[in-house]
């Protein structure tokens, strides 16, 4: 690992994965319908980033993570890694590009008649090193992990978050420059993916490898992810920092995929009485959204002192997305135009961040 000590220098266009209007097709044969999986895909991952993709099942996720070591080939576009074209590259030439990929999986893929050292070993084996260039690359990969006491374990006698480990050490074993996390913390509890995480954290910092993680889970995008990237039906429907993104998302399908992650949430019987248009003596809801120079002032307050008394706080939450703070408040105040001319000035003139959820009794 001595190769990997501080962090690699960013190459000439600081991007380490592109998609340059990528379409895969499967299917089509024999009369058969075609399938398309991936349609007209553009998408930079940064070098030395970690970039999140999130979708609901057979978005395509998996399909795009494929393509990146070649394991699937684009029906068009191109698909660039470290500068390299996959889509022409030889037998030969995929392996030498596979060599600087690390890929870890759902369901970990070790080797149960295999100690932990030797599942980690399996690569260097497979590339020829000898035994004791394998024991001085294997050992400290374990330690790194937290497992070097537990080199001669055998899968069966680990728990799920130490066999991912495992799995994130053989990953690491060639010395990748990018590593691919196949929704690698879904069979995993909370606390334990928790874990998994803060240690795909420090291995991004401490070596500078650029991760690439596919995941349905919100909770594991808005924790380690700095971009991110939305998928639906084979189109990446949103992209950009993960903070932007997870705070004001803009696309139908990434609002429906945050809708129980992000912010304040309204009981149901709330939401289910509410109105798109006010009646006479209604009140209107309002989520207030906290961040950058807003999170830390005393703007509730403020919004009392200029509308009045009369605002309810319906529900709050408090948040932390891609390590930057993010507050909401869903507030409900009167509906009669001339409050709510205050209030839209006072949003104006603070930069406080809004949204109406609808009007009610």
């Amino acid at each position: 690992m001595s190769n990997q000590t501080t962090a690699p220098a960013a190459g000439p266009t600081g991007t380490m994965v592109a998609f340059e209007g990528v379409t895969k097709r499967f299917g089509g044969a024999n009369g058969q319908p075609a399938f398309t999986a991936l349609d007209g895909v553009d998408l930079t991952v940064a070098r030395g980033a970690i970039t999140g993709i999130i979708g609901r099942s057979g978005a395509g996720k998996s399909t795009l993570i494929r393509l990146v070591n070649g394991l699937e080939k684009a029906s068009s576009g191109r698909v660039v890694v470290d500068d390299i074209e996959v889509g022409g590259l030889s037998e030969t030439g995929l392996r030498d590009l596979r060599r600087q990929i690390g890929m870890i999986f759902q369901h970990f893929n070790l080797l149960s008649s295999r100690t932990a050292f030797d599942n980690v070993a399996l690569p260097l084996e497979i590339a020829g090193m000898n035994a004791k260039a394998i024991r001085d690359r294997v050992a400290p990969l374990l330690d790194l992990v937290g497992l070097g006491d537990k080199s001669g374990r055998y899968p069966a006698e680990l728990s799920g978050g130490q066999k991912q480990r495992v799995g994130i050490a053989r990953a690491l074993a060639t010395e990748p420059k990018l590593l691919l996390s196949d929704e690698a913390t879904s069979a995993l509890d909370p606390e334990t993916t928790q874990s998994i995480l803060e240690l795909l954290k420090t291995i991004n910092r401490d070596l500078g490898l650029t991760v690439l993680l596919i995941t349905h889970e919100m909770e594991v995008v808005k924790t380690i992810a700095s971009q991110v990237a939305v998928i639906d039906k084979g189109k990446i429907v949103e992209s950009g920092r993960t903070f932007d993104v997870f705070t004001a998302p803009k696309h139908e399908t990434t609002q429906s995929l945050l809708s129980a992650s992000i912010g304040a949430k309204l009981p149901e019987w709330i939401r289910s009485d509410l109105k798109p248009a006010p009646a006479p003596g209604d009140r209107v809801l309002v989520r207030l959204v906290f961040f950058g120079e807003t999170a830390f002032q005393p703007l509730t307050a403020r919004l009392v002192a200029e509308i009045g008394p009369d605002v309810n706080i319906l529900a709050g939450a408090i948040d932390e997305v891609a390590g930057e703070p993010f507050g909401s408040l869903v507030v409900s105040y009167s509906a009669d135009p001339g409050t709510m001319e205050r209030a839209n000035r006072f949003y104006q003139q603070t930069g406080l961040t809004t949204e109406v959820l609808g009007y009610g009794a």
